[in-house]
């Protein structure tokens, strides 16, 4: 049976591979409906909002995504936890076109739901990285 941190950390693994290969339903089940995203210079968005904006970056034409969660902390209080990592992002656009870097911290708490830990919240502070 692995632990809560091993579930969390396992959760973040999965979400990661999940983004890298486009599958959009894996990571929308990875997150409570309630969930909240805070992003800078941007309004709130919410699971649905997520789903909109995920769904139409997906299929033939869409960017690839990459990149890497480096966990610094996990506590988990319950059945609620809360995780702070290093998180870098790296966007290709469709035909080749030159790859963008944004990377920063990322304070993300999750909730048990039905025995699974899942994300709840979520603030994302990446900025733009030059490329070399």
């Amino acid at each position: 049976m692995q632990s809560d941190e091993e579930e969390i950390r396992q959760l973040v693994s999965t979400w990661m591979a999940a983004s890298k290969a486009g599958d959009v339903e894996t990571v929308l089940s990875l997150m409570a409906d309630d969930a909240v995203f805070l992003l800078p210079g941007q309004a709130v968005m919410r699971k649905a909002d997520f789903a909109v904006a995920a769904r139409a970056q997906s299929g033939q034409d869409a960017p690839q995504f990459d990149g890497r969660s480096e966990i610094q902390e996990i506590k988990i209080l319950g059945d609620w936890a809360f995780m702070w990592s290093k998180l870098t992002v790296i966007v290709t656009p469709p035909g080749g076109a030159q790859s963008m870097t944004r990377a920063g911290h990322t304070l993300t708490i999750f909730k048990k739901q039905s025995g699974k830990w899942v994300l709840a919240r979520d603030a994302t502070m990446l900025v733009p990285v030059p490329n070399p």
